[in-house]
């Protein structure tokens, strides 16, 4: 099966971005491709099922039905009733996730279909950079600086899709960050608040169940990892042993290529469980001095 993928990052908040792009029928608005795009029937543009019928510049078009729509997750997966290429088993899914360091939007749009083999990557280049790129540029001018359309004092803290989100543009590519971040005891290297990090027992760092132990601080924490994906360039931990005041802490880091400009944008996410007095203090002290600063000097050790 074949695969199709491009990503920005589009200068302008998430909730307006995916006010400009949940509007199924009116993609034509803003992809320079299209002529015109409306809902068939006089649908909702919102109703899964809904079918868009899609015009191109100097003819031809396609007919997308909404196989899945998320407002909480900022996405929408479609397919082809009636194909713009020949191709079998199309699924595209466009999917918008906030930069919390600062006021911007990470954009990947992907596919995945079937090619008859003399076309093999001919249709993953076209829709890549023909169809997603071209459309997600396009999408970063018309919305660069805009401002958010309405007022929010948190996003994605709490609750959704985890107690801390932290998420960052670094300016290097994304396979020489996952080398540093997959080097379970290498975060010493660059966090200057951790220190003493090692594996313990002689385990590998990248052996999943390995615990490394360190210092924050003067505080003495064990945490083991019980994830570890180069497939997807993520990780996932637990922390064994600490003096915060938390219970259950699971976390994990996951870095995406943005194709756009040749950098990674990464996301760290943590829960917990504790209580309402403690998260207040908890929840922006792992934000912005644990996730947000790891993620700081990781960019500065790699574009020095």
């Amino acid at each position: 099966m074949a695969q199709a993928y491009a990503s920005a990052i589009i200068e302008a908040p998430v909730e307006t971005v995916w006010a400009t792009i949940r509007d199924f029928g009116a993609l034509a608005a803003w992809h320079p491709a299209l002529s015109s795009s409306e809902i068939e029937q006089g649908d909702p543009p919102d109703r899964v099922g809904c079918i868009r019928s899609l015009q191109l510049h100097g003819g031809g078009g396609a007919r997308e039905r909404l196989l899945m729509l998320d407002d909480s997750r900022y996405s929408f997966s479609y397919n082809f009733e009636t194909p713009a290429f020949p191709v079998g088993n199309y699924v595209s899914t466009l999917e918008l996730i906030p930069v919390t360091n600062g006021d911007a939007t990470f954009a990947r749009w992907s596919a995945t279909f079937d090619e008859q083999p003399e076309d093999a990557g001919k249709y993953v280049d076209i829709v890549s950079n023909a169809v997603f790129a071209v459309g997600l540029a396009a999408l970063a001018d018309k919305l660069r600086g805009a401002a958010s359309p309405v007022v929010h004092t948190e996003r994605w803290e709490g609750s959704r899709p985890a107690k801390v989100f932290c998420s960052s543009v670094i300016p290097a590519a994304a396979s020489g960050v996952w080398r540093e971040v997959r080097n379970f005891a290498g975060m010493s290297g660059w966090h200057p608040a951790i220190s003493d990090m090692h594996m313990m027992d002689g385990a590998r760092s990248d052996q999943v169940s390995g615990v490394r132990s360190f210092r924050f601080g003067d505080g003495l924490l064990e945490e083991q990892l019980t994830r570890l994906s180069d497939a997807d360039r993520s990780l996932g931990y637990r922390i064994n042993k600490s003096g915060q005041p938390w219970l259950n802490y699971r976390s994990e880091v996951r870095l995406h290529d943005v194709t756009s400009s040749g950098e990674c944008f990464a996301v760290w996410t943590a829960d917990w469980t504790a209580s309402a007095h403690d998260d207040v203090q908890l929840i922006p002290f792992v934000h912005h001095e644990v996730f947000q600063r790891a993620f700081d000097t990781l960019g500065a050790k790699l574009v020095a």
